[in-house]
């Protein structure tokens, strides 16, 4: 039995590590202050003797952090804020988080003597990539703050490898989907806003012709994927987390069932993400498991969780990204 902190740990894909984590024995302590994660995410969690929760934030009080990593074998840092609009509207608050708080659980990490940090990054970095698939070896071309600051977080972490002799690993997620994802902040994340449409008869609102496509990961998969990293002999290395293709957001829209409306394309969107995962496969042995027709099966079995979630449409989607299309540009029609 291992003691491993997971800073975001009440977020969509902390917790089903945190899950994961208490599922095979070990003991857990999330460290979390709920701006993003949710109360309810920890509900299977709080019923183990192995799980404690630390309400701290990453970037305030240095000292709850090295509280809480107290006698840590591994870290795996998934805290942050994610969604693009806030981040073009607030780069503070995201410089904030995901630059200074990947600071200070560096910081906390090495004065703990923590074996391991592994780094949830995000596939944002590539922004419109040249490849595809797209390898770890591609140009980094952010094309707004949270993309930034992401990638900023993975050159501390790999820094505080490179300079004071701390294991790490930075994964790199493309396109997670799955139970508990995100169902709110500004234009949330394509599933959540499907499911939430769907459940309020409301057509799902089509980015696009829709014939774009998306490496749709499942979060079980990549779960599996931050626990052999974090036990792997592997340190100092970025691997591309996928689901080894990529699916058109008309092939999600079929297997959901409903109708649609199309809504403008925004820019700085790449019209393809997929990871090439020859990489985490050769060092890991990795490779996810989970169908995108599998995955969505799943998520509709368990529809009601969207219940409450906001119900987007064109409207109300072009008010809440008007500074995204006013920063970046494009055109609205």
């Amino acid at each position: 039995m291992s003691r491993y902190v997971v800073t975001g740990g009440a977020g969509f894909i902390g917790s089903h590590l945190t899950d994961a984590l208490l599922a095979s024995g070990h003991e857990v302590v999330v460290v979390d202050n709920f701006a993003t994660g949710r109360a309810v995410n920890l509900n299977d969690a709080r019923a183990n003797a192995r799980f404690t929760l630390r309400e701290v934030d990453i970037a305030g009080d240095p000292a709850a952090l090295a509280a809480a990593f107290a006698g840590a074998d591994g870290v795996f840092h998934l805290a942050g804020l994610a969604d693009i609009v806030p981040s073009i509207e607030r780069p503070g608050d995201y410089y904030r988080a995901n630059v200074h708080g990947t600071f200070q659980v560096c910081e906390a990490a090495r004065a703990a003597g923590v074996k391991k940090v592994v780094y949830a990054a995000s596939s944002s970095c590539y922004g419109i990539p040249d490849v595809y698939p797209t390898p770890e070896t591609a140009e980094t071309r952010p094309q707004y703050p949270y993309a930034l600051t992401k990638e900023l977080g993975e050159k501390l972490v790999m820094h505080w490898g490179l300079v004071y002799g701390l294991d790490v690993v930075s994964l790199r997620l493309f396109n997670v989907f799955g139970p508990r994802s995100r169902t709110s902040g500004t234009y949330g994340a394509v599933f959540g806003v499907f499911l939430a449409q769907k459940l309020a008869g409301k057509p799902m609102t089509v980015v696009g012709d829709g014939s774009q496509t998306r490496d749709f990961t499942f979060v079980a998969d990549v779960a599996a994927a931050f626990f052999a990293a974090m036990t792997s002999s592997v340190r100092g290395e970025i691997m591309n987390v996928g689901s080894g293709g990529t699916y058109a957001v008309n092939e999600l829209v079929a297997l959901l069932g409903g109708d649609v409306v199309h809504i403008p394309k925004r820019p700085g969107e790449p019209d393809c993400t997929f990871a090439d995962v020859t990489k985490i496969g050769r060092l890991l042995n990795w490779q996810a498991k989970t169908s995108l027709a599998d995955g969505v099966a799943r998520m509709l079995e368990r529809i009601d969780d969207w219940r409450d979630a906001p119900v987007w449409d064109p409207q109300s989607i072009a008010q809440a990204t008007s500074s995204w299309f006013a920063q970046l540009g494009g055109s609205r029609s």
